[in-house]
């Protein structure tokens, strides 16, 4: 990358992952039968400290996904400044089609074959797709109880993303939607944009799409479109999120939800509005997509959301793009902080939490954007280049054993 000058043996290092952990498992069925299941963890940099990621669960996991996520979250930790490297990892499965405990033995079966390829102070999973506080709850049982028993309460920081009973931090549910909003908000600032009144589009209304919807509801902004797995919704008037979240809640999706008319997914993207935010899966914003939407920002909550040819037409019509690594990195921020909190057996009130994640991602932004009008590159360019500058400092002054 001409923008973040890179030495040639830390390009070299950063092309690959460090380590690839592939397992294959069988786990008894609720019948009696048994499936055998693959999953990942994949480890791609651990420069700045214990590889951290996510687990998902999908049916479309594959080893390649997984490794280019997995080097997103090493980029991301250095933007952000958190004190982690990359990893991620996943199962290819679908979850509606197990039970509750079916879920359960896959999660501890998995952990324990991993083994010692995670740790505390190693590498530190987190929720993703597909996954929540409860299977991460499963994972730190299961290592607890494979592991040194004298250490038990360290190992609490062998997950993040916990429920707040088992060692879970305040306002870790939120944080990435959180951090959306966040970011949201210094782009307005900048450009002195009114977000009160203005309107949006949401694809994705999950985790990181319903707290977004939440917060953003609070500041004034106006949801007027809204779209998932389950279908796809449009009301110029505004889309009530606390409303919708009880009926996705009650009916699985948004399909049927009485206070908006349903529309086509290709006419969602033809909604007029001021900010759209993906916050789905990857590579939604394709070129024919970009071409279609009616928005002043794309605010990229999901991993991934954007096609190259999505982004050369973004470019072309003036779009502007908050990049994944930059918005959605609220979720692994306020994971450090779960973290330290296990680490220091503390406990943080939620105004501390929000307080240090607002200070984080506006330090992260606004690195970012002084990069990109100091060097007249676009924001991606300019995270990536914030982070790999960072990354390639300390393998310059460490250099590579032996």
């Amino acid at each position: 990358m001409d923008a973040a000058p890179l030495e040639d043996h830390v390009r070299l290092i950063l092309s690959q992952p460090k380590n690839e952990v592939i397992v294959n498992f069988p786990v008894r069925m609720d019948d009696g039968s048994y499936e055998l299941f693959t999953g990942y963890r994949i480890q791609h940099n651990n420069i700045k400290g214990p590889y951290k990621g996510g687990i998902r669960y999908h049916h479309e996991v594959t080893l390649e996904e997984v490794k280019a996520l997995a080097a997103l979250m090493t980029y991301k930790c250095a933007l952000l400044n958190v004190p982690f490297g990359g990893a991620k990892g996943g199962i290819r499965l679908t979850p509606s089609k197990y039970s509750q405990t079916e879920l359960e033995r896959i999660t501890r079966r998995f952990t324990h074959d991993l083994g010692n390829n995670i740790g505390p102070e190693y590498d530190i999973p987190a929720p993703d797709v597909g996954t929540n506080s409860q299977t991460m709850v499963w994972m730190m049982d299961t290592y607890m109880n494979t592991h040194n028993a004298n250490d038990k309460n360290a190992q609490r920081g062998i997950v993040t993303g916990k429920t707040l009973n088992s060692g879970g931090s305040v306002g870790r549910e939120k944080a990435t939607g959180q951090g959306v909003v966040y970011c949201i908000q210094e782009w307005a600032d900048e450009h002195g944009f009114r977000l009160d009144g203005c309107t949006y589009t949401l694809q994705g209304f999950g985790n990181v799409g319903s707290h977004t919807a939440q917060i953003l509801s609070r500041l004034g902004a106006v949801m007027v479109a809204v779209e998932d797995h389950t279908g796809t919704l449009y009301n110029p008037e505004g889309i009530y999120p606390r409303k919708l979240v009880e009926h996705v809640a009650e009916h699985g999706g948004v399909a049927g939800y009485p206070g908006a008319k349903t529309i086509t997914s290709d006419e969602f993207w033809e909604v007029e509005c001021d900010i759209c935010i993906p916050a789905a899966l990857e590579l939604q914003v394709t070129e024919e997509v970009a071409r279609k939407l009616k928005a002043r920002v794309v605010v990229e909550a999901a991993n991934g959301p954007t096609t190259l040819g999505g982004e050369r037409v973004m470019a072309e019509r003036g779009i502007e793009v908050i990049p994944d690594m930059m918005a959605n990195a609220g979720g692994v921020v306020v994971s450090y902080f779960e973290w330290i909190q296990n680490k220091r057996s503390e406990s943080w009130q939620l105004q501390e939490v929000d307080s240090r994640l607002h200070f984080m991602m506006k330090n992260a932004y606004q690195e970012m954007r002084a990069f990109a009008r100091a060097n007249d590159v676009d924001n991606r360019t300019a995270a990536l280049a914030v982070a790999i500058q960072r990354i390639n400092v300390m393998y310059v002054e460490r250099g590579v054993f032996p």
